[in-house]
């Protein structure tokens, strides 16, 4: 006589996983997918378009007002009323 009703069994608990793994895998399957050429194709267009700052290299020299990096002005914007 089973001394545990309600402790599930070895092969129940497997099946649950399974179940559980299977699902898993059913919404990966269903997640959008992109093609490599496609996606490989959009991230090189992207970095020919896109203006990188820290590569002048390839860019070219950046002036102070354009550079996001460069040291901010000294002193304060306030206006004194």
């Amino acid at each position: 006589m089973n001394s545990r009703p309600h402790k599930q069994s070895m092969s129940e608990l497997k099946l649950r996983r399974l179940t559980e793994h299977n699902q898993r895998l059913r919404e990966d399957l269903s997640r959008p997918r992109a093609r490599v050429s496609e996606a490989s194709a959009s991230l090189i267009r992207y970095c020919k378009t896109t203006k990188d700052h820290l590569i002048p290299s390839v860019w070219g020299p950046v002036t102070k007002g354009e550079d996001p990096y460069a040291p901010q002005a000294t002193g304060c914007n306030c206006t004194v009323m």
